[in-house]
Protein backbone atom coordinates (compact mmCIF):
# COMPACT_ATOMS: atom_id res chain seq x y z
CA UNK A 1 0.00 0.00 0.00
CA UNK A 2 1.27 3.21 -1.31
CA UNK A 3 2.32 5.68 1.64
CA UNK A 4 0.56 8.36 2.73
CA UNK A 5 1.72 11.87 3.58
CA UNK A 6 0.89 14.33 6.13
CA UNK A 7 0.76 17.57 5.20
CA UNK A 8 0.25 21.19 6.57
CA UNK A 9 -0.44 24.33 5.02
CA UNK A 10 0.95 28.03 5.96
CA UNK A 11 -1.47 30.35 3.69
CA UNK A 12 -4.63 29.27 2.76
CA UNK A 13 -5.39 31.62 -0.05
CA UNK A 14 -5.91 31.49 -3.46
CA UNK A 15 -2.94 29.17 -4.16
CA UNK A 16 -2.61 27.42 -0.32
CA UNK A 17 -6.68 26.72 -0.21
CA UNK A 18 -8.20 26.90 -3.10
CA UNK A 19 -5.72 24.85 -5.19
CA UNK A 20 -3.01 23.19 -3.74
CA UNK A 21 -4.59 22.22 -1.05
CA UNK A 22 -8.46 21.30 -2.91
CA UNK A 23 -5.84 19.15 -4.83
CA UNK A 24 -4.26 17.52 -2.44
CA UNK A 25 -7.49 17.15 -0.19
CA UNK A 26 -8.52 15.33 -3.32
CA UNK A 27 -5.85 12.59 -3.17
CA UNK A 28 -6.64 10.39 0.34
CA UNK A 29 -4.57 7.83 -0.62
CA UNK A 30 -1.73 10.09 -1.11
CA UNK A 31 -2.05 12.68 0.71
CA UNK A 32 -3.82 13.53 4.18
CA UNK A 33 -3.91 17.59 5.31
CA UNK A 34 -3.73 17.99 9.30
CA UNK A 35 -2.52 21.44 10.35
CA UNK A 36 -3.19 25.19 8.60
CA UNK A 37 -1.84 28.74 9.36
CA UNK A 38 -3.23 31.87 8.34
CA UNK A 39 -3.24 35.52 9.55
CA UNK A 40 -7.45 35.16 8.60
CA UNK A 41 -9.86 33.50 11.14
CA UNK A 42 -12.80 32.90 8.35
CA UNK A 43 -9.89 31.25 5.84
CA UNK A 44 -8.70 29.18 8.68
CA UNK A 45 -12.37 28.24 9.50
CA UNK A 46 -13.83 27.69 5.77
CA UNK A 47 -10.57 25.45 4.82
CA UNK A 48 -10.48 23.43 8.17
CA UNK A 49 -14.15 22.42 7.67
CA UNK A 50 -13.70 21.28 3.97
CA UNK A 51 -10.48 19.61 4.50
CA UNK A 52 -11.20 18.09 8.29
CA UNK A 53 -8.66 19.75 9.91
CA UNK A 54 -9.28 19.79 13.69
CA UNK A 55 -9.76 23.16 14.86
CA UNK A 56 -6.60 22.84 17.63
CA UNK A 57 -4.61 21.95 14.53
CA UNK A 58 -5.57 25.82 12.87
CA UNK A 59 -2.92 28.20 13.63
CA UNK A 60 -3.08 32.26 13.55
CA UNK A 61 0.21 32.53 14.55
CA UNK A 62 3.20 31.15 12.66
CA UNK A 63 5.36 30.59 15.75
CA UNK A 64 2.63 28.34 17.07
CA UNK A 65 2.36 26.81 13.68
CA UNK A 66 6.25 25.77 13.89
CA UNK A 67 6.71 25.18 17.24
CA UNK A 68 6.41 21.61 16.14
CA UNK A 69 6.93 19.44 13.42
CA UNK A 70 3.03 18.48 12.56
CA UNK A 71 3.68 16.56 9.47
CA UNK A 72 5.55 15.33 6.75
CA UNK A 73 5.56 18.14 4.58
CA UNK A 74 4.37 21.68 4.28
CA UNK A 75 3.20 23.90 1.74
CA UNK A 76 4.08 27.52 1.98
CA UNK A 77 1.43 30.29 0.19
CA UNK A 78 1.95 32.72 1.73
CA UNK A 79 3.10 36.38 0.27
CA UNK A 80 6.62 35.90 -1.65
CA UNK A 81 8.28 38.46 1.09
CA UNK A 82 7.20 35.60 3.69
CA UNK A 83 8.60 33.00 1.22
CA UNK A 84 12.24 32.88 2.82
CA UNK A 85 11.64 32.85 6.48
CA UNK A 86 8.95 29.87 6.34
CA UNK A 87 11.17 27.96 4.16
CA UNK A 88 13.85 28.63 6.74
CA UNK A 89 11.59 27.83 9.57
CA UNK A 90 10.46 24.26 8.20
CA UNK A 91 13.71 23.05 7.05
CA UNK A 92 14.75 23.78 10.80
CA UNK A 93 11.61 21.48 11.26
CA UNK A 94 12.62 18.55 9.26
CA UNK A 95 10.36 19.15 6.81
CA UNK A 96 10.23 18.38 3.07
CA UNK A 97 9.06 21.56 1.46
CA UNK A 98 6.11 22.77 -1.14
CA UNK A 99 7.04 26.15 -1.74
CA UNK A 100 5.19 28.76 -3.98
CA UNK A 101 7.10 30.98 -6.77
CA UNK A 102 9.21 32.89 -6.35
CA UNK A 103 11.36 31.95 -3.74
CA UNK A 104 13.11 35.02 -3.57
CA UNK A 105 14.57 38.20 -5.80
CA UNK A 106 17.41 38.32 -3.53
CA UNK A 107 20.73 36.64 -4.17
CA UNK A 108 21.91 36.03 -0.67
CA UNK A 109 18.56 34.68 0.44
CA UNK A 110 18.97 31.91 -1.96
CA UNK A 111 22.04 30.84 -0.85
CA UNK A 112 20.64 31.46 2.54
CA UNK A 113 17.90 28.36 1.93
CA UNK A 114 20.58 26.34 -0.18
CA UNK A 115 22.95 26.19 3.13
CA UNK A 116 19.98 24.99 4.94
CA UNK A 117 18.76 22.39 2.82
CA UNK A 118 22.00 21.03 2.79
CA UNK A 119 22.56 21.32 6.40
CA UNK A 120 18.94 19.57 7.42
CA UNK A 121 18.50 17.42 4.34
CA UNK A 122 14.44 18.34 3.26
CA UNK A 123 14.03 17.80 0.06
CA UNK A 124 12.25 21.15 -2.25
CA UNK A 125 10.35 21.47 -5.01
CA UNK A 126 9.01 25.23 -6.37
CA UNK A 127 5.98 25.99 -7.97
CA UNK A 128 6.82 26.29 -11.31
CA UNK A 129 3.96 24.66 -12.55
CA UNK A 130 4.07 25.02 -16.52
CA UNK A 131 6.73 22.76 -16.41
CA UNK A 132 4.35 20.09 -15.52
CA UNK A 133 1.32 21.37 -17.90
CA UNK A 134 1.30 18.95 -20.35
CA UNK A 135 1.31 21.96 -23.71
CA UNK A 136 4.50 22.65 -22.41
CA UNK A 137 5.75 19.48 -21.73
CA UNK A 138 4.90 18.45 -25.84
CA UNK A 139 7.30 21.65 -26.87
CA UNK A 140 10.00 19.88 -24.75
CA UNK A 141 9.52 17.40 -26.70
CA UNK A 142 9.20 18.66 -30.07
CA UNK A 143 12.44 20.72 -29.33
CA UNK A 144 14.35 17.67 -28.09
CA UNK A 145 13.30 15.39 -31.18
CA UNK A 146 15.01 17.80 -33.73
CA UNK A 147 12.06 18.07 -36.05
CA UNK A 148 12.58 21.85 -36.21
CA UNK A 149 16.62 21.06 -36.56
CA UNK A 150 18.62 23.30 -34.50
CA UNK A 151 17.21 26.07 -31.93
CA UNK A 152 18.49 29.45 -32.94
CA UNK A 153 15.74 31.95 -31.48
CA UNK A 154 12.52 32.18 -28.65
CA UNK A 155 10.24 35.01 -29.09
CA UNK A 156 8.04 35.28 -26.33
CA UNK A 157 4.61 37.32 -25.51
CA UNK A 158 3.16 36.96 -21.92
CA UNK A 159 0.09 38.79 -22.44
CA UNK A 160 -1.10 39.63 -18.50
CA UNK A 161 -4.41 41.29 -20.26
CA UNK A 162 -5.68 44.23 -19.01
CA UNK A 163 -8.31 42.77 -16.32
CA UNK A 164 -5.43 40.53 -14.58
CA UNK A 165 -3.47 43.29 -14.50
CA UNK A 166 -5.72 45.56 -12.39
CA UNK A 167 -7.11 42.69 -10.39
CA UNK A 168 -3.12 41.40 -9.60
CA UNK A 169 -0.64 43.69 -10.03
CA UNK A 170 -2.98 47.00 -9.74
CA UNK A 171 -5.03 46.92 -6.89
CA UNK A 172 -4.02 43.02 -5.78
CA UNK A 173 -0.98 40.90 -3.88
CA UNK A 174 1.45 41.82 -6.32
CA UNK A 175 1.11 45.49 -6.58
CA UNK A 176 4.19 46.80 -4.53
CA UNK A 177 7.69 45.50 -4.34
CA UNK A 178 7.41 46.33 -0.44
CA UNK A 179 5.57 43.14 -0.05
CA UNK A 180 5.40 41.24 -3.36
CA UNK A 181 8.36 40.28 -5.47
CA UNK A 182 9.34 42.25 -9.02
CA UNK A 183 6.46 41.34 -11.74
CA UNK A 184 9.32 40.51 -13.61
CA UNK A 185 9.45 37.54 -11.15
CA UNK A 186 5.93 37.17 -9.41
CA UNK A 187 4.06 36.94 -13.26
CA UNK A 188 7.49 35.39 -15.13
CA UNK A 189 9.27 33.59 -13.25
CA UNK A 190 7.47 30.87 -15.15
CA UNK A 191 8.69 31.79 -18.73
CA UNK A 192 12.18 32.92 -17.84
CA UNK A 193 12.22 29.37 -16.64
CA UNK A 194 10.91 27.91 -19.33
CA UNK A 195 13.14 29.75 -21.58
CA UNK A 196 16.29 28.23 -20.21
CA UNK A 197 14.54 24.88 -20.04
CA UNK A 198 14.14 25.28 -24.18
CA UNK A 199 17.17 26.72 -24.84
CA UNK A 200 18.68 23.63 -22.90
CA UNK A 201 21.89 25.84 -21.49
CA UNK A 202 23.06 28.51 -19.20
CA UNK A 203 22.15 32.41 -19.72
CA UNK A 204 25.33 34.19 -20.91
CA UNK A 205 23.79 37.66 -20.88
CA UNK A 206 20.65 39.62 -19.99
CA UNK A 207 18.60 42.59 -20.46
CA UNK A 208 15.35 43.91 -19.35
CA UNK A 209 13.76 47.11 -19.00
CA UNK A 210 9.81 48.15 -17.89
CA UNK A 211 8.51 50.27 -16.38
CA UNK A 212 5.29 51.66 -14.98
CA UNK A 213 3.31 53.48 -17.64
CA UNK A 214 0.00 54.15 -17.42
CA UNK A 215 -2.25 52.95 -13.25
CA UNK A 216 -0.80 56.05 -11.90
CA UNK A 217 -3.03 59.34 -10.66
CA UNK A 218 -1.82 61.37 -13.75
CA UNK A 219 -3.73 59.17 -16.32
CA UNK A 220 -6.69 59.29 -14.57
CA UNK A 221 -10.25 60.95 -16.13
CA UNK A 222 -11.40 63.92 -14.92
CA UNK A 223 -13.13 63.52 -11.86
CA UNK A 224 -12.84 59.96 -11.26
CA UNK A 225 -13.42 58.77 -7.50
CA UNK A 226 -11.11 57.09 -5.43
CA UNK A 227 -13.61 54.28 -5.16
CA UNK A 228 -15.10 52.65 -8.60
CA UNK A 229 -18.72 52.44 -6.67
CA UNK A 230 -18.82 56.00 -6.00
CA UNK A 231 -17.23 56.29 -9.55
CA UNK A 232 -18.93 58.13 -12.27
CA UNK A 233 -17.21 56.10 -14.89
CA UNK A 234 -18.77 52.59 -12.77
CA UNK A 235 -20.21 51.52 -16.17
CA UNK A 236 -18.04 52.50 -19.14
CA UNK A 237 -13.99 52.01 -17.54
CA UNK A 238 -12.65 48.80 -18.82
CA UNK A 239 -11.31 48.70 -15.16
CA UNK A 240 -14.17 49.39 -13.31
CA UNK A 241 -14.38 47.08 -10.11
CA UNK A 242 -18.14 47.01 -10.52
CA UNK A 243 -18.03 45.43 -14.07
CA UNK A 244 -15.22 43.04 -13.09
CA UNK A 245 -16.55 41.52 -9.98
CA UNK A 246 -20.29 42.22 -9.96
CA UNK A 247 -21.16 42.03 -13.52
CA UNK A 248 -19.20 39.13 -14.56
CA UNK A 249 -20.25 37.04 -11.70
CA UNK A 250 -23.54 37.48 -12.66
CA UNK A 251 -22.99 36.63 -16.28
CA UNK A 252 -21.18 33.60 -15.05
CA UNK A 253 -24.13 32.27 -13.16
CA UNK A 254 -23.31 33.97 -9.74
CA UNK A 255 -20.84 31.03 -8.83
CA UNK A 256 -20.49 30.63 -4.90
CA UNK A 257 -16.56 29.71 -5.47
CA UNK A 258 -14.86 30.92 -8.37
CA UNK A 259 -11.53 32.56 -9.02
CA UNK A 260 -11.27 35.93 -8.81
CA UNK A 261 -14.45 36.52 -6.99
CA UNK A 262 -13.43 34.32 -4.46
CA UNK A 263 -9.92 36.33 -3.56
CA UNK A 264 -11.93 39.32 -3.32
CA UNK A 265 -14.27 38.32 -0.81
CA UNK A 266 -14.06 34.25 1.16
CA UNK A 267 -16.50 31.83 -1.00
CA UNK A 268 -19.42 31.13 -0.85
CA UNK A 269 -19.74 34.54 -2.83
CA UNK A 270 -22.98 36.25 -2.91
CA UNK A 271 -23.91 39.79 -4.13
CA UNK A 272 -23.96 41.66 -0.76
CA UNK A 273 -20.81 40.19 -0.43
CA UNK A 274 -18.79 41.06 -3.34
CA UNK A 275 -20.46 44.38 -3.29
CA UNK A 276 -19.06 44.89 0.41
CA UNK A 277 -15.81 44.12 -0.86
CA UNK A 278 -15.67 46.99 -3.39
CA UNK A 279 -17.28 49.59 -0.83
CA UNK A 280 -14.27 48.79 1.98
CA UNK A 281 -11.73 46.53 0.33
CA UNK A 282 -8.49 46.63 -1.85
CA UNK A 283 -9.66 45.31 -4.66
CA UNK A 284 -12.68 48.34 -5.01
CA UNK A 285 -10.24 50.81 -5.59
CA UNK A 286 -9.96 53.26 -8.87
CA UNK A 287 -6.52 51.46 -10.85
CA UNK A 288 -5.08 55.22 -10.91
CA UNK A 289 -5.51 55.61 -6.94
CA UNK A 290 -3.87 52.42 -5.61
CA UNK A 291 -0.26 52.53 -4.29
CA UNK A 292 0.84 49.73 -6.72
CA UNK A 293 4.57 50.53 -8.13
CA UNK A 294 5.17 47.41 -10.12
CA UNK A 295 5.93 48.00 -13.78
CA UNK A 296 2.94 47.43 -16.30
CA UNK A 297 5.15 46.36 -18.98
CA UNK A 298 8.97 44.72 -19.53
CA UNK A 299 10.74 43.31 -21.89
CA UNK A 300 13.79 40.98 -21.69
CA UNK A 301 16.28 39.72 -24.06
CA UNK A 302 18.48 36.67 -23.19
CA UNK A 303 21.81 35.14 -24.86
CA UNK A 304 22.69 31.20 -24.18
CA UNK A 305 26.02 29.63 -24.02
CA UNK A 306 25.12 27.64 -27.01
CA UNK A 307 23.93 30.85 -29.11
CA UNK A 308 20.35 30.40 -28.92
CA UNK A 309 18.92 34.00 -28.30
CA UNK A 310 15.37 35.08 -26.42
CA UNK A 311 13.15 37.74 -25.93
CA UNK A 312 10.40 38.02 -23.48
CA UNK A 313 7.62 40.28 -23.87
CA UNK A 314 5.19 41.04 -20.70
CA UNK A 315 2.38 43.46 -21.44
CA UNK A 316 -0.62 44.51 -19.22
CA UNK A 317 -2.16 45.62 -22.31
CA UNK A 318 -4.10 43.14 -24.33
CA UNK A 319 -7.56 42.33 -24.79
CA UNK A 320 -6.93 38.72 -23.38
CA UNK A 321 -4.55 36.57 -21.44
CA UNK A 322 -2.13 33.38 -22.64
CA UNK A 323 1.18 32.74 -23.61
CA UNK A 324 2.38 33.04 -27.22
CA UNK A 325 5.92 31.49 -28.14
CA UNK A 326 7.24 31.08 -31.29
CA UNK A 327 10.16 28.90 -31.97
CA UNK A 328 12.45 29.30 -34.81
CA UNK A 329 15.21 26.14 -35.73
CA UNK A 330 17.06 25.66 -38.64
CA UNK A 331 14.66 23.32 -40.39
CA UNK A 332 11.35 24.88 -39.11
CA UNK A 333 9.04 26.35 -36.49
CA UNK A 334 6.73 25.89 -33.84
CA UNK A 335 4.53 28.23 -32.44
CA UNK A 336 2.02 28.08 -29.11
CA UNK A 337 -0.49 30.23 -28.71
CA UNK A 338 -2.82 29.21 -25.44
CA UNK A 339 -5.24 31.77 -26.84
CA UNK A 340 -5.86 29.80 -29.90
CA UNK A 341 -5.78 27.12 -27.69
CA UNK A 342 -2.90 25.05 -29.89
CA UNK A 343 0.55 24.38 -31.12
CA UNK A 344 1.51 24.63 -34.55
CA UNK A 345 4.61 22.61 -36.48
CA UNK A 346 6.00 23.61 -39.41
CA UNK A 347 8.99 21.81 -40.97
CA UNK A 348 10.15 23.60 -43.63
CA UNK A 349 8.46 22.34 -47.12
CA UNK A 350 5.94 20.02 -45.40
CA UNK A 351 2.48 20.98 -44.32
CA UNK A 352 2.05 22.40 -40.71
CA UNK A 353 0.90 19.94 -38.35
CA UNK A 354 -1.65 21.62 -35.44
CA UNK A 355 -2.10 20.13 -32.02
CA UNK A 356 -5.23 21.18 -29.82
CA UNK A 357 -3.93 21.78 -26.15
CA UNK A 358 -7.22 20.88 -24.44
CA UNK A 359 -6.72 17.37 -26.52
CA UNK A 360 -3.03 17.33 -24.33
CA UNK A 361 -4.61 18.15 -20.72
CA UNK A 362 -6.18 14.94 -19.70
CA UNK A 363 -5.92 16.31 -16.05
CA UNK A 364 -5.79 19.66 -14.87
CA UNK A 365 -6.30 22.16 -12.02
CA UNK A 366 -5.52 25.51 -14.12
CA UNK A 367 -2.01 26.79 -15.84
CA UNK A 368 -2.84 24.05 -18.54
CA UNK A 369 -2.97 20.92 -15.83
CA UNK A 370 0.39 22.02 -14.82
CA UNK A 371 -1.37 22.64 -11.46
CA UNK A 372 -2.16 18.85 -11.06
CA UNK A 373 1.08 18.11 -12.46
CA UNK A 374 2.74 19.40 -9.75
CA UNK A 375 1.13 17.83 -7.09
CA UNK A 376 1.67 14.31 -8.65
CA UNK A 377 5.38 15.30 -9.02
CA UNK A 378 5.53 16.60 -5.15
CA UNK A 379 4.14 13.11 -4.43
CA UNK A 380 6.99 11.43 -6.76
CA UNK A 381 9.50 13.67 -4.93
CA UNK A 382 8.26 12.30 -1.28
CA UNK A 383 8.35 9.03 -2.26
CA UNK A 384 11.83 8.68 -3.51
CA UNK A 385 11.13 8.44 -7.05
CA UNK A 386 12.32 12.01 -8.92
Amino acid sequence: MAKIYKVAIIGVGARGGDVYGQLVNNKKDQFDIVALCDLRQERLDRFGEIFGVDKQNRFLDENEFFKEKRADVVIIATPDNCHVRHALKAFEKDYDILCEKPLTCNKEECQKLLAAQKKYGGKALVCHVLRYAPAFMKLHDILSSGEIGRLVAIDALERVGYGHQAHSYVRGNWRNTESAAPMILAKCCHDLDLLQYYANSKCKSISSVGELTYFTSENAPEGAAKRCLDCKYADTCPYSATYAYLKVWKDRGEPEDMWPFNVIATAPNTEEKLVNAIKDGPYGRCVYYCDNNVVDHQITTMTFENGVKASLTMTAFTAFGGRRIYFHGTLGEVVLDEHDNNIKLTKFGCQTVTYSLSDLIEKGYGHGGGDGGLINKLYDMLSGVA
